[in-house]
């Protein structure tokens, strides 16, 4: 039996996230390595290694979800906004499971150089609750 991702984890609460959102076949969580405070990933419940493997009904569902969460961020937090998704080793995907980073934009810093992105006390509650969407 293959081993669960912590994505599957996550989504079987089987570990603890910061939920930003959720519906019956998707879930957007605080990542816990953010490239920015905020920085949140949006993932299909279904387990897909890439977006290749996804039916298109699927992908554009995922997609609708990503608008979604990303337009709540810029919103709140303001700045400008990335938003990544990576298929395959080779192009930085860490976890074998589809998932699009959101990541607000408030410091001119190149974006894959090591982070020294943290929270200070309370922050990242503060953060979660401008973005939940309920």
């Amino acid at each position: 039996m293959k081993e669960k991702t912590i994505f599957e984890q996550i989504i079987d609460r089987e570990i603890p996230a910061d939920i930003v959102y959720e519906d019956d076949n998707h879930i957007a969580f605080l990542d816990i390595f953010p490239f920015e405070k905020g920085h949140v990933l949006v993932v299909p419940k279904k387990a897909y290694e890439t977006i290749f493997d996804m039916p298109e009904d699927e992908f554009l569902a995922l997609q609708k979800v990503v608008f979604k969460v990303a337009n709540k961020v810029h919103k709140e937090l303001g700045g400008g906004l990335n938003i990544l998704q990576n298929n395959f080793k080779i192009a930085g995907q860490v976890v074998p499971h589809v998932h699009f980073h959101i990541i607000p934009r408030n410091e001119d810093k190149k974006l894959y150089y090591p982070s020294d992105a943290k929270y200070e006390e309370g922050e990242k509650e503060e953060i979660l609750e401008k973005i939940k969407i309920d």
